[in-house]
């Protein structure tokens, strides 16, 4: 049984106190945020300004720096709640407090909806002549960014009404979340002697895993048991959210949900389409490693169960949570001296990591935090080598995140998830090369390999599978086609087996794998695994090849936060992500791991 929360030692716990030492102290800060509560809302030096930014600009940055510094406090104050509501999903106190600062949040953007429509108001010469305004300099960027969307921005009282929409357009999604980690419960697995195993989110990756082929076929069967139960009711609530996604693309008058989540970052929607077509154009390299893997295991049969278990089964390693973070320690030394203390820091003594699972603790791993808070790293550390890359993966966030915060004022400091999922991709890149390096058998480089090929398959290709899933009930959507479970377990059916092939049995617990998948309530996130996991590889080895000039580029690059649109602060790194090859190259690389782990598996 997975310990409850209360008795987790100290040290394995992410460090909360750096952002209050108590709820006393979170509650204090809520209220002074709060207590100026007036007729026009709880802050009315906002509301003092509407209808007079076109008399100066120091009446706009007036506005957007008390504006920045009400969303800084906010933030802070949502960071603590959302962390602590996440160490036990079914805490009521924390649930209470969770809601409290997410609904202040939303009165937030409720109060500041009419500023957007007012700044693309005003006339093209004095918007012009407060671009180069002495005044408005440190919001510059702000305003640059701003006017791209102006075609897309509605009328102030339009705006507010989406603004106060906002709450019940997330129900779908939190719904889902309440769902999945605190209500469902799985039957246990059984292993092949017929002993049960508590199955949850977080077992079951470690049960996939398993060399026992009955503990993992269980864990599958159970777990999407469970989920088609409630198969129509999660298809509706996915339905719901894309009908969210295309009712606010629809209102704003982009020509499609997917240009609506594209557009504000200035990625071009043909990103998104060259990397489904590049893919789908070499999608026979990974029917090529499905086949290996049949082959490898000896069935006659290869089911959905089979995708996970290492095909080394002779080499069996396990690993600490301390052993893995100095694996991922050395792995980033290319980096240089900074970026190892800054990061041995946040895995050692200021306590960055909630290490393991707990009883009702939110499943998977991630990396949160603020502007005034360390970088957090929520995972449920099992001793397995993928944890290891997990743990290296969301360190590449937090340390993102430390230098964006350190080197950017707080308005240019978030980045987007498009570069996001660079930084985590190439430390993972870092640490198999390193983890190769050190090898000492065939054996140990077989497992390795096998490690590696697993991760781009994951990442790029069923990411790459999920982003058409995406963009295909989108479509449907927009043209008034009804997503039922029936629907959706085709397409996502269809969709397996063409990125599969005919090597991988059709089972049923597949065609409702969708209704698990959380990065769905998302708008078009999943995409940018692949294409961070492109650009990583790409950017991985410039460094190793051309030294300390990529290096400093990319720390540069890690410390521009949000300073410049995510394509060209790639671009200054040495990827350009506006053309297919970063793609075609990690889709060449893993044809060549794949005939590599070939050759090492026969000399095993």
């Amino acid at each position: 049984m997975a310990k409850e929360r209360s008795e987790v030692q100290k040290e394995d716990t992410w460090d909360v106190t750096s952002l209050y030492p108590n709820l006393e102290a979170w509650e204090e800060d809520f209220c002074a945020l709060t207590r100026g509560k007036s007729e026009s809302g709880y802050w009315p030096q906002i509301a003092s300004f509407q209808g007079k930014l076109g008399k100066s600009p120091q009446e706009l940055s007036s506005l957007l720096s008390e504006a920045n510094a009400i969303e800084r406090r906010l933030y802070k104050l949502y960071t603590y709640a959302h962390l602590r509501h996440d160490e036990d999903v079914a805490n009521e106190l924390y649930k209470n407090v969770y809601d409290r600062i997410s609904l202040l949040y939303f009165d937030f953007q409720n109060e500041t909806s009419w500023v957007q429509p007012e700044i693309l108001q005003l006339p093209d010469e004095t918007f012009k002549e407060y671009l180069n305004n002495a005044q408005l300099k440190e919001h510059r960027i702000q305003l640059e960014k701003l006017s791209a969307l102006k075609p897309y921005t509605l009328s102030s009282d339009k705006e507010h009404l989406l603004s106060l929409a906002r709450k019940a357009l997330e129900t779908p999604s939190k719904a889902f979340s309440v769902l999945n980690n605190a209500e469902l419960a799985f039957e246990p697995a059984k292993d092949g002697k017929g002993k049960e195993h508590e199955l949850t989110h977080g077992s079951y990756g470690f049960f996939l895993q398993s060399k026992d082929r009955e503990l993992r076929k269980t864990s599958v069967l159970n777990l999407h048991k469970k989920f088609n139960e409630f198969e129509n009711t999660i298809s509706e609530l996915i339905n719901g959210q894309v009908q969210n996604h295309v009712f606010e693309a629809k209102a704003r008058g982009y020509p499609s949900a997917l240009h609506a989540a594209l557009t504000p970052h200035q990625i071009d929607i043909e990103v998104y389409h060259n990397l489904i077509s590049t893919v789908r154009e070499n999608l026979s390299t990974l029917h090529q490693y499905v086949s290996l893997r049949k082959k490898l295991l000896g069935y006659d049969t290869l089911h959905f169960y089979d995708l996970y278990v290492s095909l080394v089964p002779e080499f069996e390693k396990e690993y600490t949570y301390a052993e893995g973070a100095e694996l991922v320690l050395e792995a980033v030394r290319p980096l240089g001296d900074e970026y190892h203390q800054v990061l041995e820091r946040g895995l050692g003594p200021e306590r960055w990591v909630d290490r393991y699972e707990n009883a009702r603790k939110r499943s998977g791993a991630y990396s949160s935090g603020c502007y005034d808070s360390i970088p957090y790293i929520l995972m449920n550390f099992k001793g397995t080598l993928r944890d290891v890359f997990t743990l290296a993966h969301e360190a590449g966030h937090s340390v993102h995140s430390h230098y964006s915060n350190n080197g950017q004022p707080f308005q240019y400091a978030n980045y987007s998830i498009f570069v996001a999922e660079v930084a985590s991709t190439f430390n993972e890149e870092l640490l198999f090369r390193y983890l190769m390096e050190k090898a000492s058998s065939h054996l140990e480089r077989c497992y390795l390999l096998n490690q590696k090929i697993d991760d781009i398959r994951a990442t790029l290709f069923r990411q790459t599978q999920f982003a058409e899933f995406e963009l295909k009930i989108h479509t449907l959507a927009e043209k008034g086609v009804p997503l039922t479970a029936s629907s959706l377990k085709e397409i996502y059916r269809k969709l397996c087996q063409d990125y599969y092939g005919k090597d991988l049995t059709p089972d049923p617990e597949i065609d409702v794998e969708f209704l698990r998948i959380p990065h769905f309530y998302s708008n078009f996130y999943v995409y940018q695994y692949a294409t961070g996991i492109s650009a990583s590889y790409a950017l991985v080895e410039r460094l190793l090849s051309e030294g300390e000039k990529a290096q400093k580029e990319y720390l540069k690059f890690l410390s521009s936060g949000s300073s410049r649109y995510p394509i060209d602060l790639l671009e200054g790194a040495g990827v350009n992500m506006r053309e297919p090859k970063p793609i075609h190259t990690l889709i060449d690389r893993f044809s060549f791991l794949v005939k590599e782990f070939e050759k090492e598996s026969n000399a095993c």
